[in-house]
């Protein structure tokens, strides 16, 4: 647990710098909260021309402040915030929570202002949370520094998040829902302390059990990966990241890529990090509730128990759309229930006890399924009836569930008249939803996580055959070019060991035909252009060349046909290679995120690529389990592992493309993207072919 970061939430002492008599004020609000939610340290409002405010005893500044102070929050105007922090420096505080806003959000001017704060806490050794932000509330031990009106339930999920407003609404949200929190916590612009600084304080707390997120941005994505594969192996991690869309990352000011945008980095660091992502608020607390709440699931086979068909035919719906599956029940709990049950109920899976179902239906109902060696997850649905009190079926759930290793999910719709039951299950830890079919993507996220975590981490092996001097020289060449044709690519890549087509390039005519005379007949010719990224689209691959007259005409007529066609183009000359087998064709890339560095792409290849977008991404370097889970998720992996009686294609040979085109990344970080496509691969032990390339630097 990082030590700096322990006075925001465990303080001795506070000063409110900035504190105010006036209630319509925030900083009013905030030493409100400090005194109403039983904090026992120090309370001390810093106000030269007041004398107390709500009987606390007022300083006229932060130097006069008593001992213990270990944390300050600061609610002034921005330009008056340097002074202050210079004061708390000079005090021996070491850590500083800054509400006001008027920093870098607002331009030039205040991310100047920004950086003089960020300079003054360097200097003095302090950290920093904001500026801009809401505040942080440790709900353990009553330490509110926020103006937010309410709290939620103290319990174990520690919700961070980078827009104060998502805080405020979430609080409104879950208010009064025995849904439990441990912290909460606005970082504002996160001028210092991060969110990846606070997943690892999370990850080390003792009354926390799940981290739930709301981020936008993630400036030092490596950091993150790290910390992120770190904790998820101790405790989950769930997020929800805005700005996923165009619109959306122009809204939190973020950038975004055509093919491998900065999303695409993010989604890949998430699956290698064991970070459930969800798609929307209200995910990210069921999922957060439920993890908190409720066993990790050790299979997929769920059972469905209700008193109505159609609520259950909509779980199926959305069980079976994300994994989960309804298996048949043993014949001993078959047995059981039917002689317990209205005679007309359905014991199959779903267990239908009919509309009239009561509290002791459901006891002994969800005991006998919870015992079934058939059932992993349990669902009880109830739809209010006028003779059915549903709190007394929750509290029924809540007394044949105890004990229970499997998880319990309950479903009871309505709204109004179901708020005592949703206290009765959720105030004994069990989760409770209105909408049948919002439980299938939080028990999917639950089964990935608990297959992510059985997993073993795989160390990146090192790899052999690297000549990295040979690939120094090339690219810190004096008068090196920015973008590299697949003649000068080939080397870079035959360096790394990456297995290239046979080939070379020819400046003339004669040139031409000796070098396909000495590759051998028939051959492929491409041309030679700086300015020529996309060959196929000007004419520029002429194939299955079959003698030296051929290919010298070919060189004539392809230079005369590009001639016309671009005639600013420079053309350089072309490339010569054997003509490649059969095969199926797969695109192997590189581009650089700016926050997690070489993001790797597989997919399908050829000049298909970006009108189907059949791709996949990973964060470099990559374990050889990782290269194939990237290939797994396309179709392109699908192809390579046999369709429809085809034989499967040597996936060694991609994979080790992958990791080569990884390290190569990793080892020079000028370049900015690396395009193999096509990649050729032949049948299983027979490798893979390079057939083209390029390398862009930055």
């Amino acid at each position: 647990m990082p030590s700096s970061l322990r006075p925001f939430f465990k303080a001795t002492g506070v000063a409110v710098i900035g504190a105010s008599a006036n209630p319509r004020k925030l900083s009013h609000g905030i030493l409100k909260n400090l005194i109403e939610y039983g904090y026992k340290g120090g309370i001390y409002p810093v106000n030269p021309g007041s004398e107390d405010i709500l009987g606390q005893k007022c300083y006229p500044d932060v130097a006069a402040v008593p001992n213990p102070v270990d944390l300050a929050v600061i609610i002034l105007p921005a330009p008056a915030t340097p002074e202050a922090l210079e004061a708390c420096g000079k005090r021996g505080i070491k850590a500083v929570v800054i509400i006001s806003g008027g920093f870098k959000e607002t331009g030039s001017d205040g991310q100047e202002l920004e950086a003089q704060c960020l300079k003054i806490a360097a200097d003095h050794q302090m950290r920093l949370i904001g500026p801009n932000c809401v505040g942080l509330v440790n709900l353990h031990n009553g330490l509110n520094t926020t103006f937010i009106s309410g709290l939620p339930d103290v319990g174990g999920i520690g919700f961070l998040s980078q827009s104060g407003a998502v805080c405020g609404g979430v609080v409104d949200l879950v208010q009064g829902k025995k849904v439990g929190f441990s912290h909460f916590l606005s970082l504002g612009n996160e001028a210092d302390v991060t969110e990846t600084d606070i997943i690892e304080y999370l990850g080390d707390d003792p009354n926390t059990n799940v981290i739930a997120a709301y981020v936008e941005q993630i400036r030092d994505g490596r950091r993150f990966l790290e910390v992120a594969r770190e904790v998820s192996r101790k405790k989950p991690i769930v997020l929800l990241k805005a700005g996923r869309t165009s619109a959306g990352a122009r809204a939190v000011s973020s950038h975004t890529g055509s093919l491998a945008g900065s999303y695409s980095a993010y989604q890949s660091a998430f699956k290698q990090a064991g970070v459930i992502e969800v798609n929307t608020v209200a995910e990210l607390f069921d999922v957060s509730m439920c993890l908190d709440f409720q066993p990790l699931p050790t299979g997929k086979r769920a059972v469905i128990l209700t008193n109505a068909g159609g609520p259950a035919a909509l779980t199926s719906d959305s069980l079976s759309a994300h994994g989960i599956i309804l298996e048949d029940l043993e014949a001993e709990t078959r047995d059981v229930l039917r002689q317990h049950l209205n005679p007309a109920a359905q014991v199959g899976n779903p267990v239908d006890m009919l509309g009239g179902a009561e509290p002791a239906d459901y006891a002994m109902a969800v005991k006998q399924l919870i015992s079934d060696k058939n059932v992993d997850i349990v669902i009880p649905i109830l739809v209010p009836q006028s003779l059915v009190n549903p709190a007394g079926v929750a509290q029924a759930i809540v007394d044949a569930s105890q004990g229970s290793t499997r998880p319990v999910l309950t479903c009871i719709m309505g709204d109004i008249s179901v708020n005592e039951a949703r206290l009765v299950l959720q105030g004994n830890r069990m989760p409770m939803f209105v909408h049948p079919e919002s439980m299938g993507r939080v028990l999917e996220a639950m089964l990935d996580y608990a297959v992510w975590r059985s997993q073993k981490i795989e160390a990146v092996a090192p790899l052999l055959n690297v000549d990295r001097a040979a690939v120094e020289k090339i690219l810190r060449a004096p008068g090196a070019a920015k973008v590299f044709g697949e003649a000068e690519t080939r080397p870079i890549l035959a360096a790394y060991g990456i297995p290239m087509i046979k080939g070379g390039m020819a400046s003339n005519p004669v040139a031409a035909a000796k070098l396909a005379d000495e590759i051998g007949f028939p051959v492929v010719m491409k041309i030679v252009s700086p300015q020529i990224l996309h060959k196929s689209d000007v004419g520029g691959i002429y194939l299955n060349l079959q003698n030296e007259t051929e290919v010298m005409a070919a060189y004539e007529h392809m230079f005369t046909e590009i001639g016309r066609k671009m005639p600013k183009a420079k053309l350089e000359g072309v490339m010569i290679e054997q003509m490649a087998g059969s095969g199926q064709e797969v695109i192997v890339g590189m581009r650089r995120d700016a926050g997690f560095g070489p993001l790797l792409m597989f997919g399908l290849g050829g000049v298909y690529v970006e009108l189907f977008k059949d791709v996949s991404f990973r964060v470099a370097p990559v374990s050889e389990k990782e290269a194939l889970q990237m290939i797994s998720e396309t179709g392109a992996g699908k192809l390579l592992k046999g369709f429809r009686g085809t034989p499967a294609s040597d996936l060694d040979a991609v994979v080790s493309c992958i990791q080569r085109l990884g390290q190569l990344a990793l080892d020079f970080p000028e370049i900015e993207e690396v395009e193999v496509n096509p990649l050729l691969v032949h049948a299983q032990g027979r490798g893979a072919l390079v057939l083209d390339g390029r390398i862009i630097l930055n």
